[in-house]
Parts: structure tokens; sequence; C-alpha cells
């Protein structure tokens, strides 16, 4: 199991489309576990970062993802700066989570 450090809205798009492929659904199948329709779950994952925290968790779950939180230990954040982090390239139809992850600036975690 990897972590996947998210730190913008943008990253999180294409990381719930890998996590929805990789557990094999559609987005069709996807949508009738959590009660929308495909066009209504199709909106969710381009606009992710938009999604209500209620409806993102009920999401997760459904994927069979937790949601983790925890400090950050780098010296820069320490010092109160933060860096600017590079938003995930999309449209890999294909990627898998840690794909997904490896395109941003923090590579996943095992």
């Amino acid at each position: 199991m990897s972590d996947f450090i998210v730190r913008t809205a943008e990253q999180l798009p294409i990381l719930l489309q890998a996590f929805r492929q990789q557990a094999g659904l559609t987005q069709s199948d996807l949508a009738l576990r959590l009660g929308v329709t495909q066009q209504t779950l199709s909106a969710l994952e381009r606009n992710a970062g938009k999604m209500s925290t209620a409806r993102l968790m009920r999401l997760l779950g459904v994927l069979g993802v937790d949601l983790v939180l925890r400090e950050r230990v780098s010296s820069a954040c320490k010092a109160g700066s933060v860096a600017a982090e590079e938003p995930l390239a999309s449209g890999d139809e294909s990627a898998s989570p840690a794909d997904a992850s490896a395109t941003a600036a923090d590579k996943p975690r095992s």
C-alpha cells in the first residue's frame, strides 16, 4: 500500500480517476454505487477540488481509499514557508494512482 501526497486541488482528479480504474470500475459503475448519474460522476472527477468533503469521503470510501492527514516534517514547512507545487499532468486514461502521483513533485511512499 502506498501513500500519495496531495497538496493542491489540481492533483485530485487524476488520482481519483486512477483509483477508480484500479478498482476495475467504470464511471457508470461508480456512479451507481454513489447514487448519482454518470455525468455527475464525470463532473466530480474533473472538478474534484470543488467537491464537498462529505462527497469526497463517500467517494473514497466506495473506492476503498483512506484519507490520512499528517503534519509535514520538511524544514521548509517548519520555517513557515510553503514551496510551490507542480500540478499533476492529466489526460492519461490508463494511469494508476502510483503513476499519477509520480508525475507530481512528490513520489509515492511505501
